[in-house]
């Protein structure tokens, strides 16, 4: 059977939620909020009746905050999913499907680490150099939740490599964390076109095997793990 799941947003006092419309509505007597991070018990949930279901919009991101659903319902679905999670053949499945994503994981830093490099294709006299900033960006960028876009499916993976490489060179070899931008639409993301040209010009130097200088901030960022001179200082 299917039932209504209804999209609510964030309300501004405890116990009240918003339409899309901006309705205030408040819910049913006899339900209880259940707050997000346990998928298996939402399931369940949902599937025994009605729901509304509390997104909050970041960015360009929906969150999830949780749902609002009959109490009973809620209470019913936490102990199945509890007593299931209780049993030998439970913990032997979880055993097995952590084996599992720890494979899929090592094999994907791996693929991430090789692309970075080939993003990098930095001359000979500078293998050394390319092989820490792989390490240092994929692991930077690879772990699971990490929400850095090296975890996107939307893209190729060569292309996360690349915007992983231009985002960890932005925080460790340019002024960005501590530059005032204005607060104009657009303007952070006119600063930070900036800053990826800077930084292509720099890893330029690496590529052509030209002599670069001790105080490079690449160079420093690979060398003491944060960069000491900044670039785009006139931003």
């Amino acid at each position: 059977m299917d039932h209504v799941h209804r999209i609510v947003l964030p309300g501004r006092t405890e116990g009240v939620v918003l339409s899309e419309s901006g309705e205030p509505l408040v819910p049913p007597e006899d339900w209880a909020f259940l707050p997000a991070g346990d998928a298996a018990v939402t399931k369940r949930v949902k599937a025994q009746g009605a729901t509304w279901v509390v997104r909050e919009r970041r960015g360009r991101r929906e969150i999830s905050k949780g749902i609002w659903a009959n109490a009973a319902h809620i209470l019913t679905s936490q102990k199945e999913v509890e007593a299931r999670r209780s049993t030998p053949e439970y913990d032997r499945r979880r055993e097995k499907e952590l084996d599992r994503r720890e494979v899929k994981q090592a094999a994907y830093v791996a693929e991430f680490y090789d692309e970075v490099v080939s993003f990098l294709a930095f001359h000979p006299r500078y293998l050394g150099e390319a092989g820490l900033l792989a390490a240092k960006v994929t692991a930077h960028a690879t772990p699971v939740g990490s929400g850095t876009v090296a975890r996107t499916q939307r893209i190729p993976v060569a292309r996360r490599a690349e915007a992983a490489v231009i985002a960890w060179m932005r925080h460790q070899t340019t002024a960005y964390d501590v530059m005032s931008i204005a607060r104009i639409k657009g303007r952070r993301r006119e600063v930070r076109g900036q800053l990826a040209a800077k930084s292509v010009e720099l890893l330029h130097a690496y590529r052509q095997g030209q002599e670069v200088a001790a105080n490079c901030p690449l160079r420093m960022a690979l060398g003491q793990g944060q960069a000491v001179v900044l670039l785009l200082q006139d931003i």
